[in-house]
């Protein structure tokens, strides 16, 4: 009842901060945040906002987004919305022209947000990471469950109960691909379930009876790739029938033609395409690893800080699941989540480099325990990316964390991780790999344990000049702030706040015009 009570209370703070029931036009949730669509945006007081204790700060996107972190954000949202939903009822009638001047506002406001991020390529990645995104807390439960049954599996405990266990891990995910399906054609503009029934035939046992391209379809044949090809060809099979059929007919003839077309397209082209690419994915991903796995990790995790900066990790989103749904888990998550340790790292180092600044060392002790489990925003937005070079040296701790990962899959220890979202440690219950669970466990922590040493060691002799010491290293008084962590705002008298998105585990694409940063 306590932990109630304090969701409650959270969502209550956070109403009156954000303009009221009255300002909310939508409100959803992804790992880590609460999104809010807000009519007028100049009623949100962002600073009081980022002193709240559950607040771990703010990022402006498309909506209007409060870090919350994982598990609380679900708790808090329903609590958000019953009381969103009891103060419109309770509010007296607003004149029309008032509604209207507000509504106008809003628009041209978000209008406004939403143009700084509008790039067509921005703007596909967001809805690839809207497709993806709500099937990540099913992968993370089936992931875990599979591997509680695999670990039952090897100590030969419970014979009764593992089958049950494995029908549970494996369940959603020989049913994915519908999923996949239903989401983009509700992303699309289409009608949700006849993305998921197109998507259906993908997973079909009746497919093996069918030949295509010379060779007989087999079930789940393009996975994922191919239910979203399939449910993106649906909607604007819908769409051209919405146009074209008279209204009278619509209802028998729009979705009868919208499944047999695209329906016989995904069988006979779609199915064998998206087969090829994700076999080809699969294959090239084994390849890189086994052949140059301590550079491609360097790479991959010197780079995907940066990445995550532009929005552009979203990309990868589909092909971890692909990888996931042909192997069982994704070798690239645990290296790529070398870029959170690596953060870490430099957090600490600015913890010891700036002893006089209560302010900075408050937000990073607040933070680092949400950092270690994988949730970097607070250290990202309210620590390294104000700072400038400790930014850059994070990143080279994710680096040699992704290249010591990316060493030991060369040498033919692969580590995976059977699910999608977390990292850092919360990434450890979803490891997998070819040469047994304590072995990867090992490897993946050593790894961690090498991104911590590296961005502590790189930012520690190398993240800080002499101007930057001598200006952030006193005691400051905590009124001035840009975005902050849990714990209090932190001291940047030049630098703007930061819009982003979720950190390296999270699946949020975010602007790329970010607060300036020193050097």
């Amino acid at each position: 009842m306590a932990t109630e009570d304090k969701n409650r209370a959270t969502a209550a703070a956070i109403l009156p901060l954000v303009g009221g029931a009255a300002n909310v036009s939508s409100i959803a949730h992804c790992m880590t945040r609460l999104r809010l669509g807000l009519h007028d945006r100049s009623l949100v007081d962002d600073e009081a906002l980022k002193a709240l204790p559950a607040v771990m700060g703010v990022v402006e996107d498309d909506t209007y987004q409060i870090v919350l972190g994982p598990g609380t954000v679900a708790r808090v949202t329903p609590e958000f919305e019953q009381l969103v939903e009891e103060g419109r009822e309770a509010a007296p009638p607003q004149a029309a022209v008032s509604s209207d001047d507000l509504a106008a506002q809003g628009a041209a406001i978000k209008a406004q947000q939403k143009a700084k991020n509008a790039t067509p390529f921005k703007l596909f990645l967001r809805k690839i990471a809207n497709i993806f995104v709500p099937l990540i807390p099913a992968l993370i439960g089936c992931g875990i469950i599979a591997g509680l049954n695999g670990l039952l599996v090897n100590l030969g405990r419970l014979p009764a109960v593992t089958p049950a266990l494995a029908a549970m891990a494996s369940g959603f995910m020989a049913l994915i691909a519908v999923f996949v399906g239903y989401n983009t054609a509700k992303e699309f503009g289409g009608t949700p379930i006849l993305g998921g029934a197109v998507a259906a035939i993908i997973v079909f046992p009746g497919v093996a009876n069918i030949d295509a391209f010379g060779q007989t379809l087999s079930p789940g044949q393009g996975g994922v790739l191919g239910a979203l090809g399939a449910a993106v060809l649906a909607v604007y099979v819908e769409k051209w029938c919405r146009r074209w059929v008279p209204e009278a007919l619509d209802v028998l003839v729009t979705p009868t033609l919208t499944v047999l077309i695209s329906g016989l397209a995904t069988i006979f082209g779609l199915m064998y395409v998206a087969g090829e690419i994700s076999s080809a994915i699969g294959t090239f991903a084994d390849w890189l690893l086994s052949n140059g796995g301590a550079g491609a990790g360097f790479v991959l995790g010197g780079l995907f800080l940066p990445l995550v900066m532009l929005g552009l990790h979203q990309a990868l989103i589909p092909i971890h699941t692909t990888l996931i749904e042909q192997q069982g888990y994704t070798v690239l998550l645990p290296i790529l989540a070398m870029a959170g340790a690596g953060q870490v790292g430099a957090a600490m180092a600015v913890y010891f480099r700036l002893p006089r600044n209560e302010s900075i060392r408050r937000t990073i002790k607040s933070a680092l325990p949400a950092g270690l489990l994988g949730v970097g925003e607070p250290l990202i937005y309210g620590v390294s990316l104000p700072l400038g070079r400790p930014f850059v040296t994070a990143c080279v701790g994710g680096a040699f964390g992704g290249g010591f990962v990316g060493l030991f899959n060369q040498l033919g220890d692969t580590v995976g991780s059977t699910a999608i979202g977390p990292s850092g440690w919360a990434l450890f219950p979803l490891l997998d790999g070819n040469h047994g669970l304590g072995s990867t466990i090992a490897i993946y922590g050593a790894g961690l344990l090498v991104g911590y040493v590296a961005g502590f060691l790189a930012t520690y002799f190398f993240g800080f000049s002499k101007d930057l010491l001598t200006e952030f290293n006193v005691s400051q008084d905590p009124a001035p702030s840009t975005v902050t962590a849990t714990g209090g705002p932190h001291p940047t008298p030049d630098t703007g706040r930061a819009n982003g998105p979720d950190s390296p585990d999270s699946t949020d694409p975010g602007s790329p015009e970010k607060a300036p940063v020193r050097v």
